[in-house]
């Protein structure tokens, strides 16, 4: 249902459920959640991708329908193991990168709203289509959403269920950059490696800072950087980066 690969310091993690466009499932959440701890320790940069010319269309619906006939219990670990998933993605202190072709719905949707940076192919269809089987999402896109987006934006696209083009998702944010067809794997391969090279512990404490800083004021965020950077500072990965910016000049 998962596959993982590393090569040159980038690790791939690949849904693999193309005949059901990636769907989650009980154990898709859990194996993605495991991919994802144990591909952290031997990449510099991940990418989360799907099989099959899709990314991810959400929970698989006949196993929650099954699931659902057996009651509230049965059905919570389809949603807390894909919770789990997502939420170790900003624990994570390598860079998450969703690479979103084809279909981004309900769940796949809401994973990618968990990545630290989104990439899309042109053509691909991000939505939270909940609302279209009179659902409410379970992924975290009443959560995650307005918060990315702002409030009024998020509300409309969950009650309304709109598809977003890829268009549509850079220019809310909800992408870092659109690739044409051609281009789309080469370019996200390019995207990895060249975070690859940049320095973890740089990468790791910045991450952390942007995360951790949307859960506290401006002024305690703040101090939280001021704190960081003088730890950095301090140590011999900055060091060698300061070194080589003397010696070097500038890399514009």
């Amino acid at each position: 249902m998962v596959l993982t690969e590393v090569t040159d310091g980038v690790g791939t993690i690949t849904l693999n459920r193309p005949e059901q466009m990636n769907a989650i499932t009980v154990e898709l959440g859990a194996r993605l959640h495991l991919a994802l701890i144990e591909t952290a320790a031997r990449a510099k940069v991940i990418v989360i991708r799907g099989s099959g010319g899709n990314f991810c269309a959400g929970g698989d619906f006949h196993e929650l329908q099954r699931l659902r006939a057996e009651g509230r219990d049965a059905m919570a670990p389809l949603f807390a193991n894909f919770r789990s998933a997502c939420d170790a993605i900003a624990e994570l202190s390598v860079p998450v990168i969703c690479a979103v072709e084809g279909y981004a719905t309900a769940g796949g949707f809401e994973l990618a709203q968990a990545a630290d940076i989104v990439l899309v192919h042109e053509n691909a269809v991000l939505a939270d289509i909940h609302s279209r089987y009179g659902q409410v999402p379970g992924g975290g896109s009443t959560q995650r959403l307005p918060r990315l987006v702002g409030r009024q934006r998020a509300l409309a696209h969950i009650l309304t269920g709109d598809r977003l083009t890829a268009e549509d998702a850079v220019a809310w944010g909800l992408a870092y950059r659109k690739y044409p067809v051609a281009e789309f794997d080469s370019g996200v391969r390019a995207f990895a490696e060249q975070l690859s090279t940049k320095d973890p512990v740089a990468l790791s404490r910045s991450k952390r800072l942007v995360n951790e800083g949307l859960g506290l004021s401006l002024t305690e965020g703040l101090s939280l950087e001021f704190e960081t950077v003088l730890d950095h500072l301090v140590s011999s990965s900055a060091g060698d980066g300061i070194g080589s910016f003397t010696t070097g000049g500038r890399d514009d």
